[in-house]
């Protein structure tokens, strides 16, 4: 059974982004060619990894937002169920 728990997520979600802008590489250089010098590439590494670094950043941000405000839908829910009490 593959049960998928909330903490098999992240993984999975990084795995997916990181194939992602690998994916995006792979097309850039085969279509500049083969033949890039190795610096190049390694240059073009590090500037994508720096890029998924930023967006895993962003990526934890917004989920803390999204947390934060779906507590304070639950609060004013409460307090919505109060006063129709």
């Amino acid at each position: 059974s593959t049960a998928n728990a909330p903490e098999d997520d992240a993984p999975n979600r990084y795995s997916r982004t990181e194939r992602t802008a690998y994916t995006r590489y792979s097309r850039d250089a085969n279509s500049s060619g083969s033949s890039l010098p190795s610096n190049t590439l390694e240059k073009r590494i590090e500037e994508l990894e720096r890029e998924l670094t930023k967006e895993r950043q962003e990526n934890a941000r917004l989920m803390k937002m999204m947390q934060d405000k779906e507590e304070l839908i639950g609060k004013l829910k409460e307090e919505i169920d109060l006063l129709n009490r």
